[in-house]
């Protein structure tokens, strides 16, 4: 089953892009669809077993990551006794639903780019600068940086995101918590792109949402996945032109073929980019993890 546009458990909270999360009081339930947005619209296709990947994939990362920074997972919904839900766990939300301790989500996203790619390489392409840092010249797109470079822009509900300084940023959350925040991101970035190199998978860039957690900033919603992430196939990678990827790069690439000025509505997707983008998504989980979606 396909859980596109609503979770079969009514009332969310909170309804997001992908997103349906229900307030357990403590914790909370995060329900995984397979809705899919690219350029913050969400499109009216979804992505079969999409909602499964990111969930379990983002568990995975959890599990992997809880040494490094600190995150909000509990454990993968499966519907039993001990899960303790005000609702019975429907069967096919198995696999796609989250339980997780409640935060006090920041209002900003921390992204981590290793590589001259996307809207950072267009911008060096016309100013010589990533993120209003100048770089050297003669750099060539999707060219490794030389260094992670952190930056961070609006987490918007609806509409557009849009870029934050490092002083906008301070001024979200202080002075102390904005470095915390770049120091996490980045060591969640510099452990996840190491690991995944020796499964042969280049993380070119993420991106990171935090939030209190009994005072603590800790890592929430989901990390290092092929929504959020830019997945590049290391066997076949060359700087200087489009790399053959494991995210959903695919659909942007079609939407932005198919003449979509990026507001809503967005159009459908042929069914074989649908198929594609769960093959790569998919293909993303089995290398790092070695194991198949359930």
């Amino acid at each position: 089953m396909t859980v596109l546009l609503d979770s079969p458990i009514p009332n969310p909270t909170y309804r997001g892009k992908v997103r349906d999360i229900y307030d357990l009081g403590e914790r909370m339930l995060i329900v995984v669809t397979d809705r899919i947005s690219a350029f913050d619209v969400i499109l009216p296709t979804g992505i079969p077993d999409k909602g499964k990947v990111l969930s379990q994939m983002s568990a995975w990362w959890f599990e992997q990551t809880d040494a490094v920074v600190p995150n909000h997972f509990i454990r993968l919904a499966d519907g039993t006794a001990a899960d303790e839900l005000p609702f019975e766990l429907p069967a096919e939300l198995v696999g796609r639903s989250t339980i997780v301790k409640k935060a006090k989500r920041v209002d900003a996203e921390c992204l981590v780019r290793g590589y001259l790619t996307g809207s950072v390489w267009a911008e060096y392409a016309k100013y010589g600068t990533a993120d209003g840092v100048r770089l050297e010249k003669g750099m060539v797109e999707n060219q490794p940086l030389y260094e992670p470079l952190f930056t961070a822009s609006t987490k918007a509900d609806e509409g557009h995101d849009e870029p934050m300084t490092f002083s906008d940023l301070v001024q979200e959350v202080g002075p102390q918590d904005a470095q915390i925040l770049r120091l996490r991101s980045l060591a969640l970035y510099n452990f996840a792109a190491g690991f995944a190199r020796e499964k042969g998978i280049i993380i070119a860039d993420t991106k990171f949402e935090f939030g209190y957690v009994d005072g603590e900033l800790t890592v929430i919603d989901e990390i290092l996945t092929p929504d959020c992430s830019r997945f590049w196939d290391a066997a076949t990678y060359k700087g200087g032109g489009q790399q053959p990827s494991f995210d959903k790069q695919y659909v942007r690439d079609w939407l932005a073929n198919s003449g979509w000025n990026k507001e809503p509505p967005a159009p459908e997707l042929p069914q074989d980019v649908v198929d594609g983008t769960a093959a790569r998504y998919k293909e993303a989980y089995k290398r790092l993890t070695g194991k198949e979606v359930v």
